[in-house]
């Protein structure tokens, strides 16, 4: 949008949105200029930033591995930290790769695993309506499908015993840890996409539980974890019949663990 046609100045938003506590204002306020369509639409745009929204959720969109990857109001934005997931991921991918992205939220991870490979499936699954309806829109540009259900049960029994690559973006915050995030994930993201229970495992168990009947020979799981689960989701791994590691990057400050069948 042409900013001279708003009542609104870059150095006003800017300051707006530092008064708010947005630590990028002037990225950020040149990501509300370019989204907003007319002077109304980015006014609203500004407040319901500076209200505490996601400005991923305002714009519709978060950057991810280099894609755009839609954002709808509620569904869990994608973190950076989790690029190393899908570098993980892509570096164990075989030439002919079938695919399944679990909890798989606006469907980055499987979208940008794709987008990294010369030629896959992909089949990502997501318990939320919400988080279905905006998959079904990123992973429509890759050709793939997505199911709405609890884990592997919407996933077609055809799978079974083929899938290469199963990538798990599981939640794995303490319950109880909950109430310590920032507002942006408290407040505006599924409750669903953040639990993970009381140690924050539950979801990684019951995915390592059913992912070797899935698996095909030689194929591998991934799941983000914190470095101090990461002991934790190694062993569950070990218990379910999988040859288990943790790789970690600190310039992202992330960790995934790995389970080869």
């Amino acid at each position: 949008m042409d900013i001279t046609k708003s009542p609104w100045s870059y150095t006003a938003i800017v300051n707006r949105l530092r008064a708010a506590g947005c630590v990028f204002a002037e990225d950020e306020a040149d990501l509300l200029i370019s989204a907003g369509r007319t002077p109304a639409d980015l006014a609203a745009m500004i407040e319901s930033r500076v209200a505490g929204s996601p400005l991923e959720h305002v714009i519709g969109w978060a950057e991810f591995c280099g894609l755009r990857i839609a954002v709808d109001s509620g569904v869990f934005v994608p973190r950076h930290r989790t690029e190393f997931l899908v570098r993980q991921a892509a570096d164990l991918a075989r030439s002919r790769t079938i695919v399944v992205d679990m909890c798989c939220g606006s469907g980055a991870l499987g979208v940008a695993l794709v987008a990294a490979l010369d030629w896959s499936e992909l089949h990502a699954v997501d318990i939320d309506p919400a988080a279905v309806r905006c998959a079904r829109r990123n992973v429509a540009g890759v050709g793939g499908h997505v199911y709405e259900g609890d884990l592997f049960e919407p996933l077609p029994a055809r799978l079974q015993g083929r899938v290469d690559i199963l990538i798990a973006n599981t939640p794995y915050v303490p319950t109880e840890s909950i109430k310590l995030l920032p507002q942006e994930a408290r407040i505006h993201e599924a409750r669903a996409a953040l639990d993970g229970g009381a140690d924050g495992l539950d979801i990684q168990r019951r995915v390592a539980s059913a992912a070797p009947l899935w698996l095909a020979p030689g194929g591998h799981l991934l799941v983000e974890t914190s470095e101090r689960q990461a002991p934790h989701t190694v062993e569950i791994f070990a218990r379910n019949g999988l040859i288990a590691r943790a790789a970690r990057c600190d310039e992202l400050d992330a960790t995934v663990v790995i389970g080869t069948k």
